[in-house]
């Protein structure tokens, strides 16, 4: 309607004029509701075609869309292992700091876990000591040994001495029973030597594996544990949160309730605009939005990003062919867009509806040198033309709030 008024003032006004002072003729006697189509045909035709050629150049370059929405992400409350809840540490709808306990699993199995975990350390610490003290114990075996050997091989060497002086003095059987006894205490020093180095093999080698093994496995079972106390990760808003005491909860059933991120939807938009104007949304557009959450305020805006695919065309592995005509409808152009000031989507309820339009700026080209003069003309009123759609806005934003609470029965 706004553009069909600019149009008349340009033609139909000037048209009527042209009959009532340069024709003579008169609203009301010459021009009537019969004549006026004849009498103002020209300036109703050139009305009519320049509406529709302004309002075609108006929502092209300067798109709008009440596809706008502040989206926001909500995490589901999950735990990540099965167990029945125990404790409920808060409300059905409260706010959460990070790292605080939501709720909390039956522990009995973790607890026992981890204590089993600890005691098996602890055998094998003290496997460790004993060790050590058989190696001390092995250093006397093996002292003990030697001096064992030693005496042999002294008595053996006496004997064979006092054989060799006189044959008669020292018998042979006796001899060789001494040679007996040395190679026994030399094979005893030499299992004992053996004896020593397993043991200080198992005290470098084997406990010392055994010992991270039991600190892996508590680890691993402290893991669990902790498991059973679901946390929020991160400062936000629990909703929808109904788990009581004695509940059983598994990870792959629905979620316990919602948390949304205290950011959520605080710093950006986001608009889906018409198929028509994938040429025309460029990032660093500006842009003006008016939410229902903050009526009669026009927050300006400027577009961050352009999603450079439609979601209505996307297609999942299945077991069926794709046919077109399951597309109904024609999707959007799906943009991003953020406030130009420093909170300018303050107490704008995050989820809620906008109204938003962008705005082409060809300042660029229109001061390139090699840019024509009439292109330049051009583009200045192209770029002119957005004032209308900005009035559009702000009529818009002044009736959305009496056409809600009025007009759609509320």
């Amino acid at each position: 309607m706004l553009e069909l008024l600019v149009c008349a003032l340009f033609t139909i006004v000037p048209d009527y004029l042209y009959r009532r002072y340069g024709q003579g003729k008169r609203l009301g006697k010459e021009i009537t509701l019969y004549s006026v189509w004849f009498e103002l045909r020209w300036g109703i035709v050139t009305c009519v075609m320049l509406t529709v050629g302004l309002i075609t150049v108006i929502f092209y370059n300067h798109p709008s869309t009440t596809s706008a929405t502040v989206f926001f992400r909500s995490v589901p409350i999950i735990s990540e292992t099965n167990g029945r809840v125990a404790q409920v540490h808060v409300g059905t709808s409260e706010k959460v700091e990070q790292g605080a306990p939501i709720f909390t699993l039956d522990s009995t199995s973790q607890r026992a876990a981890v204590e089993t975990a600890r005691r098996k350390l602890a055998e094998v610490e003290a496997e460790l000591v004993v060790a050590k003290a058989d190696i001390l114990t092995f250093d006397g075996k093996i002292q003990e040994a030697r001096s064992s050997l030693q005496q042999a091989l002294d008595e053996l060497q006496t004997k064979r001495e006092l054989r060799r002086r006189n044959d008669d003095i020292v018998a042979t059987r006796e001899i060789e029973k001494l040679e007996n006894l040395t190679a026994g205490r030399e094979a005893a020093l030499a299992a004992t030597m053996a004896s020593q180095v397993a043991a200080q093999t198992k005290i470098s080698t084997l406990l010392p594996a055994e010992r991270a093994s039991a600190e892996a496995a508590l680890a691993q079972a402290e893991v669990e544990l902790s498991k059973t106390v679901v946390r929020a990760g991160f400062n936000g808003h629990i909703e929808q949160f109904t788990l009581r005491p004695g509940d059983i909860v598994n990870p792959f059933m629905r979620p316990a309730g919602v948390i949304i991120p205290e950011e959520a939807g605080r710093g950006r938009l986001q608009a889906g605009f018409g198929q028509i104007e994938a040429q025309v949304m460029k990032v660093g557009m500006v842009a003006e939005v008016t939410c229902i959450s903050k009526p009669w305020t026009v927050i300006p805006m400027v577009v961050t990003g352009v999603q450079d695919f439609i979601a209505a065309g996307q297609v999942r592995s299945g077991d069926q062919l794709i046919d077109a005509q399951q597309v109904v409808r024609p999707g959007t152009i799906l943009t991003y867009m953020e406030p130009l000031y420093p909170g300018g989507l303050d107490g704008v309820t995050p989820g809620s509806s906008c109204i938003a339009n962008a705005y082409s700026n060809n300042h660029d080209i229109i001061a390139d040198k090699n840019t024509g003069t009439l292109r330049r003309i051009a583009l200045h009123a192209v770029d002119a033309v957005g004032l209308v759609h900005a009035i559009l806005l702000r009529i818009q934003a002044l009736v959305l709030p009496i056409k809600t609470l009025v007009f759609s029965g509320h």
